[in-house]
């Protein structure tokens, strides 16, 4: 059963998600990485969140940085990024996404503030579940960047290119 979440997360919504929960997010959701979180970090502990017109209370932080291809999940354990989730949970926010381990000390301050933590599998793991056979068929030497073929089920795929026409325009 997927669980539907719409920022902001409620008090409630936060306490009952439990760690194997599918979910999906909707609404609206902040975006950074290892620049922009310690620089909101920072605001908050000076008291000067007010002054980005935004308020962190159960909102979302996807550990991602946005451009025209398009957003993924960046490692949450990094230290600029791990370092903020503390603090932002303590400062309302209640879901935090990304991928990778995070530390004991991180997640027993999720609970400590009554926050979460998502991850999104990284593209490979989505596509290494369609990726039915694999055969290396030239350049061995090569490792990994040999010419390899796979047999797929559906694959998921943006056309991004096409009639003359692209989505990066």
């Amino acid at each position: 059963m997927t669980i539907n979440l719409n920022t902001p997360v409620s008090e409630e919504i936060a306490a009952a998600l439990q760690v194997g929960d599918m979910v999906t997010v909707s609404g609206y959701i902040f975006c950074g990485r290892d620049a922009v979180l310690p620089k909101l970090v920072e605001y908050i502990q000076h008291g000067k969140i007010a002054q980005l017109g935004i308020d962190m209370q159960g909102s979302a932080v996807f550990h991602t940085a946005v451009s025209p291809a398009g957003v993924g999940p960046t490692s949450s354990n990094k230290l600029e990024i791990e370092s903020s989730i503390a603090p932002l949970s303590k400062a309302g926010v209640k879901l935090h996404i990304g991928k990778g381990a995070i530390h004991p000390e991180t997640i027993a301050a999720l609970h400590q503030y009554n926050a979460v933590y998502a991850v999104i599998p990284p593209v490979t793991a989505l596509l290494e579940d369609k990726t039915m056979e694999r055969e290396l068929v030239a350049f061995p030497e090569l490792g990994m960047e040999a010419l390899y073929r796979l047999k797929v089920d559906r694959y998921p795929a943006i056309i991004a290119a096409a009639g003359g026409k692209s989505i990066y325009e």
